[in-house]
């Protein structure tokens, strides 16, 4: 009989995809979903769904006990560019809400957590290139603040309490079962949807701006992967970096004209090209690869076809 599995953050770019390959798997029974808010998604139109605000650590463990819920994906948190706009709120959100999961495996209650941290970690004195598992971190960020404590959080519940929480860098995102969610990396989910609407799409960050991104079935694959990896192949307990297809904004949408001759691009660039800036250009994931078998899937030219025809539908 499969965990019964709790997702914090259900309804967003990560959680949705995450909770329909984890039902896929393990049975609607057995996965519930929980946000802050409700939603009309059709994802989650038969789910087994709890609002939840993730700061509320009563109604946590009320919902943690009325399930008996062993593992947890916490997916609640603000990101990057919103996240600038509200700093105080970011922090608050970010670290107590892991805390307060934390505390549930500190206590016995669940018995493994999976929790996201960012390249955003990184910063502008991080080697750029195949940037390396263990680097100089020196985020200039909220988020990246966020997500840099966080993970020495993560290694010291690890440490001092024995537990089994588990963390990868995401590189940016990129899927089509929902729309962006604040992030600064988002372009490349949004250029999509301008491209098949509008045939033109008007970027914020310059057209060399090459970053890391990752196509979410491989995201999706990879963070269920490290879950059920054998606890002794987990060797890095603050959080594994997790490459992707590095590309800048000029590459990708060379390759959309590919499908849409007519797709134009134009530049308009804001405050997130200085935040882009602090960021790799390309990650190393030996580690991953190492420890529990990571591989990627899917290039620049098989994620735009894919993308393209399933939005196209």
């Amino acid at each position: 009989m499969a965990n019964k599995t709790l997702i914090i953050g259900a309804t967003g770019q990560i959680g949705t995809e995450l909770y329909l390959t984890l039902v896929e798997k393990h049975g609607r029974e057995n996965v519930i979903a929980s946000d802050i808010r409700s939603t009309d998604n059709s994802a989650f139109a038969k789910a087994k769904f709890e609002m939840l605000d993730v700061l509320d650590s009563d109604q946590l463990l009320k919902i943690v006990q009325k399930h008996d819920i062993k593992e947890v994906y916490l997916l609640a948190a603000l990101l990057s560019a919103t996240a600038e706009k509200k700093p105080d709120f970011a922090w608050k959100l970010n670290m107590e809400g892991l805390f307060n999961v934390l505390n549930l495996a500190k206590d016995k209650i669940i018995d493994k957590i999976f929790w996201p941290s960012s390249i955003a970690v990184f910063g502008p004195n991080t080697p750029s290139d195949n940037t390396p598992q263990e680097t100089i971190m020196q985020p200039t960020t909220v988020y990246g603040i966020s997500k840099l404590a966080g993970e020495q959080w993560c290694q010291y519940y690890f440490e001092q309490y024995g537990v089994d929480v588990r963390s990868i860098r995401y590189p940016g995102l990129i899927g089509y079962k929902s729309a962006p969610g604040g992030g600064t990396t988002d372009y490349d989910v949004d250029i999509f949807h301008k491209a098949i609407s509008e045939s033109k799409y008007t970027c914020f960050l310059e057209q060399d701006m090459a970053l890391p991104m990752m196509y979410m079935p491989d995201a999706i694959k990879a963070t269920i992967q490290l879950m059920e990896a054998a606890k002794e192949k987990v060797k890095v307990r603050n959080s594994y970096n997790l490459a992707g297809i590095s590309f800048t904004p000029d590459q990708i949408s060379t390759e959309i004209t590919k499908h849409i001759p007519e797709f134009k691009i134009s530049y308009e660039i804001d405050f997130r090209n200085k935040i882009a800036k602090s960021w790799p250009n390309s990650i190393d994931d030996t580690f991953a690869q190492k420890d529990w078998g990571w591989k990627q899937a899917y290039s620049l030219e098989s994620m735009v076809t894919d993308m393209l025809n399933n939005l196209g539908k």
